[in-house]
């Protein structure tokens, strides 16, 4: 059986974990991993602060579909050849085991992600699959002279490598002009932008409270329908956390458009609206009649944050609740289920940097990740137009999408 040449271009997770399953369905082959920097695995290095956020503990695939602000209806044929259960048994068969947190992430047992990349190093190893360092493509074009469908690639230092069948895995674009051999093919490329995010706000007052963390907050981008609920954290420019950072990528398009400059919402008590939180005060001042305004507050939010309310409504901390005026409630309560704030400009999430955006999804065959257009030119990862919000959900579109490209490639010999 005649032996076949992959190229893999990127050396990522997509990257690796689509080379390996080739590799382990046809150790004979010879497989390349081109990879255009000095570094391999880097997201999957920093990932989860450096444990490596593996998957998300999501074994139902519909409710996984909902994580994906792009691509959750091109996934649904993806995720029912392999999902999350079919991640956590290959790392297992591969001796790693991972646990899940109560958000629901699922990280190595050893919390440390260099587990992770000796795993994906040994199969590497163990298949002799090759990668190459500084090794950027800027060319593919078809090989003519070949009597059965194969590829040329040419590196930027105009070497060039043939290929039977290709894997493009090299994770977020944010230049799109870098991959113009792909529009060449006649691929049209979605207009990458970032999402996982921070927001940045020009209020100075929340700001001077940073630090301050809410374990359920609400947030919404005001106009967009979109509201996340989660962890909220105030830091020394705006709002972060699980709940800030899942609403941008709901957003990433409508923010973006805007050049990041409009308002969000923040509900800091998301049990109440603000007619059930009135209806809600009249047993509070029940409640709560002699005790002075300033001191523990009945929903559990930090001190220093109901302070700030107090402050902002102009309700001296001795108040008695008792005493409360009907304006100064009025606007406490606006506060707490309604602070709006001003944003101006984005700040990346430490590493969860994520773009939306690339290869129009229309153009790739869900079931094989292959190109439409072009037989043998497959994608994994983030250079589709997939991605989801944080939490493991864009490590396990890596798995899945390099799993599927891999399983077709490895048909060549079929054909």
């Amino acid at each position: 059986m005649e032996k076949k040449k992959i190229v893999v271009i990127g050396g990522g997770a997509a990257g690796f974990f689509s080379a390996i399953q080739i590799a382990e369905l046809h150790p004979d082959w010879d497989i390349q991993i081109l990879e255009k920097s000095t570094k391999i695995l880097s997201k999957v290095k920093v990932s989860g602060g450096g444990r490596c956020n593996v998957t998300h503990a999501c074994p139902d695939v519909e409710t996984l579909l909902t994580k994906y602000p792009r691509g959750n209806r091109f996934l649904k044929k993806a995720f029912y050849q392999f999902a999350t259960k079919n991640t956590i048994q290959w790392f297992a068969h591969n001796g790693v085991a991972l646990h899940t947190e109560k958000d629901g992430r699922m990280f190595p047992t050893t919390n440390n992600a260099e587990t992770i990349i000796e795993c994906l190093l040994q199969k590497v190893n163990k298949y002799k699959i090759q990668v190459l360092l500084n090794h950027e493509v800027v060319d593919i074009v078809k090989n003519k002279q070949s009597t059965h469908d194969s590829f040329i690639l040419t590196l930027a230092n105009d070497k060039s490598i043939e290929a039977d069948a290709i894997c493009i895995a090299t994770g977020g674009m944010l230049k799109t002009n870098s991959f113009k051999w792909l529009t060449n093919f006649g691929h049209t490329i979605v207009d990458p932008v970032p999402s996982l995010f921070t927001f940045n706000t020009t209020d100075k007052s929340i700001t001077s409270l940073m630090g301050v963390a809410v374990d359920n907050a609400s947030i919404q981008w005001v106009g967009n329908k979109h509201m996340e609920q989660g962890p909220l954290l105030i830091t020394h420019w705006g709002m972060s956390g699980p709940a800030a950072i899942k609403l941008s990528a709901w957003c990433a398009r409508e923010m973006a458009a805007c050049n990041y400059e409009g308002s969000i919402a923040i509900n800091w008590v998301p049990n109440y609206t603000e007619q059930s939180l009135r209806m809600e005060w009249i047993n509070l001042r029940l409640d709560f009649g002699k005790r002075e305004m300033g001191s523990r507050n009945p929903f559990n939010l930090p001190s220093r944050l109901w302070q700030y309310f107090l402050q902002q409504a102009n309700i001296n901390t001795t108040l008695k609740w008792a005493d409360l005026k009907t304006a100064q409630q009025q606007i406490l309560i606006q506060q707490l289920v309604r602070t709006t704030l001003p944003i101006k400009g984005k700040t990346t999430f430490k590493e969860e940097f994520v773009t939306c955006g690339g290869v129009e999804l229309s153009e790739i065959d869900a079931s094989t990740m292959e190109s439409k257009m072009i037989p043998g030119l497959h994608f994994a990862g983030e250079m589709m137009d997939v991605d989801g919000i944080t939490g493991g959900f864009n490590f396990q579109h890596a798995w899945t999408s390099g799993w599927i490209a891999a399983q077709h490639i490895a048909l060549l010999d079929k054909a």
